[in-house]
């Protein structure tokens, strides 16, 4: 791809539209992996899942496999799953808890802190053959928000604080309604979709008009017959801040009613809303539980109410691997915590009812892009193009309306800035920050 060309021609947020090609092409999507993935920070574990000293977890940033791996004195580290040998996995386990790992190849051994540790057969080495300080897989850069891991290979990326920015005081709904934390439980579920990873991020960055016809028939067959109703904007909004993007209402308990769960609801609408009334506002015990979705960029997703957490792993321009968690606060009882991930799997979940219904769309999304015609066809995204608003509350770029492209089309926005950037002091300011560098509870 040429090393001049400019993103921005690749996506109109004025005019409200998306070439096409960016969930195609293959030098696209290589552009994606340097310009994305090795700098941006991403989501990688949740500190539940690494609970004790020489826990580790394998993932990936972008198509780069990583382990993270909890420390003796209980921090994390983050580094390449490739042996600097012959660049052989090191650790072909999904997860575990141990104090070293072995290469298959050659027999070299690393520490859970990814220090090279003792040769097989070392003798044959001279001294002075290798460095083992210099060595060792390359480590990322890792910082925390309330429970959610991650990691950046890029020094020169904004600290973790400043890339999430005011999106905190909208997390905040989902790790700190409480204050007792969450974790994930149930284990994890990895499922392959044949679809371009920006679809699913997309998906759940404030598509809410799609559920009303697609997920209809679902919801009907899990809600006594009745669907979604007709779409109402009133009340509503879509709130992006860098790329990370929040659409939801303001009063009802949509989501939260999805996973079927009469005990849920009542936990919720007597426990977890005064709760996060007294902690975040009583704006914020409004937002939360209802019709809402969640992204944070580049490609993790949540959905507050239904608690399913997932990644959107890529794997070519045509394919993505999905990881799904179900995310609970640590204080529900036990019996609520059950009543979610069965609902979750019910839900969204490879075999559930609604994620079933997601999975061929964005299959079908990406696959009809073989045409070279069609290939050549904008897509359009000018749903509520003229609702931008200012609103005294509500941190970050806000549009009114659940029914809207404006978090589609900011995320794209920030996906061109990134792909265009020479260095970071290249990307543009967009919003005004409001409560950066401040407490959000």
């Amino acid at each position: 791809m040429n090393k001049q060309t400019d993103f921005n021609e690749y996506i109109d947020t004025k005019e409200g539209w998306v070439d096409r090609r960016i969930f195609w092409d293959q030098d696209i999507y290589e552009q994606e992996l340097k310009q994305i993935f090795a700098k941006a920070w991403q989501f990688v574990a949740h500190d539940s899942m690494l609970p004790k000293v020489n826990d580790f977890y394998t993932t990936y940033m972008g198509e780069d496999g990583v382990i993270v791996a909890r420390q003796k004195d209980e921090s994390v580290k983050v580094y390449l799953n490739s042996c600097p040998h012959r660049g052989n996995k090191f650790c072909y386990a999904d997860d575990g808890n141990t104090r070293s790992f072995t290469c298959n190849y050659h027999g070299w051994s690393f520490g859970i802190d990814g220090k090279i540790g003792a040769l097989a057969n070392e003798h044959v080495y001279d001294k002075g053959d290798i460095d083992k300080e210099k060595w060792g897989p390359k480590q990322a850069r890792v910082d925390t928000y309330k429970g959610l891991i991650f990691a950046t290979f890029d020094d020169e990326a904004p600290s973790l604080e400043e890339w999430l920015g005011d999106f905190r005081w909208y997390l905040d709904m989902m790790l700190d309604g409480d204050g007792s934390g969450t974790e994930f439980i149930g284990g994890g579920i990895k499922s392959f979709v044949n679809a371009n990873w920006k679809f699913g991020v997309e998906n759940f960055v404030g598509d809410a008009y799609h559920a009303l016809w697609n997920h209809d028939s679902g919801l009907k067959a899990m809600n006594n017959g009745e669907g979604f109703g007709q779409a109402v904007t009133e009340g509503s909004y879509h709130a992006s801040v860098n790329g990370h993007g929040w659409e939801f209402g303001t009063d009802g308990y949509a989501d939260v009613i999805i996973l079927g769960s009469p005990k849920w609801t009542e936990y919720v609408q007597n426990v977890l809303k005064p709760q996060m009334k007294e902690r975040l506002g009583e704006l914020r015990s409004t937002i939360y539980g209802s019709l809402a979705s969640v992204s944070m960029f580049p490609n993790c997703s949540f959905l507050p109410g239904i608690q399913t957490f997932r990644v959107w792993l890529p794997r070519g321009p045509r394919k993505l691997e999905l990881r799904t968690w179900t995310i609970v606060n640590k204080s529900m009882p036990d019996e609520i915590k059950q009543e979610i991930n069965i609902g979750c799997m019910q839900t969204f979940n490879p075999a559930g009812v609604l994620e079933m219904d997601d999975g061929e769309n964005w299959e079908g999304n990406t696959q009809v892009n073989k045409g070279y015609l069609t290939r050549q066809e904008k897509l359009h995204y000018g749903c509520g193009i003229n609702r931008k608003i200012e609103h005294e509350e509500l941190p970050g770029t806000i549009y009114a309306g659940q029914f809207n492209d404006a978090n589609q089309r900011q995320f794209y926005q920030r996906w061109a800035d990134l792909m265009n950037a020479d260095k970071w002091g290249d990307i543009p300011t967009r919003y005004t920050p409001r409560y950066a560098g401040k407490p959000t509870v």
